[in-house]
């Protein structure tokens, strides 16, 4: 068990489980692009671990950019997505593969999905981390989901809680 500011988080999903999962999804985006080479967006703050470990197991030509959204606060969603860095001119004609640490609600993937479609991107599909489908609006498809989880609070593997526990190696989820 750990404490992060005033809450106690229970380990939830190992280094391990994690990587195994990375492993997979890496498989099907490397059979998806066999023949190009994807531009993968990494979402930040949150999925900059996902994708530094995705990028290590992706052994075909690739690019990366980053993105910054935001629309937490604590341990709730605001329903507000702001663009704190935008997407790059680079992606136009191009395939983008947008690397996201965890789908809940959906708000995020339906700021992206609007971001993308204003740019004239060859194609784009969605790889998500973890996903929470009980609570997924499910307006959009999620092309690649690593681990499926319930509508938990985590921490971990670049997710925070107010900005601590994103440097640990696995998943916590909170104690209730």
């Amino acid at each position: 068990m750990i404490k992060l500011h005033d809450k106690y988080f229970e380990p939830f999903i190992s280094a391990e489980e994690i990587d195994a999962a990375i492993k997979k999804m890496v498989e099907k985006v490397k059979a998806d692009f066999k023949d190009e080479t994807p531009i993968f967006i990494c979402v930040l703050n949150g999925a900059f671990m996902f994708a530094s470990d995705f990028m290590k197991h992706y052994d075909q030509d690739c690019e990366i950019t980053f993105v910054k959204l935001s629309s937490y606060r604590g341990m709730s969603s605001t329903g507000i997505v702001k663009t704190l860095l935008d997407v790059p001119d680079t992606v136009e004609e191009r395939s983008v593969v947008i690397l996201e640490d965890v789908i809940d609600t959906g708000n995020t993937v339906k700021e992206l999905v609007s971001m993308f479609s204003q740019i004239n991107v060859k194609r784009f599909k969605i790889a998500s981390m973890f996903y929470k489908p009980e609570i997924y609006s499910g307006e959009y498809n999620i092309d690649y989901v690593g681990i499926e989880i319930p509508d938990k609070f985590i921490v971990g593997y670049g997710l925070d809680y107010d900005e601590l526990g994103r440097n640990l190696p696995e998943v916590y989820k909170i104690k209730e």
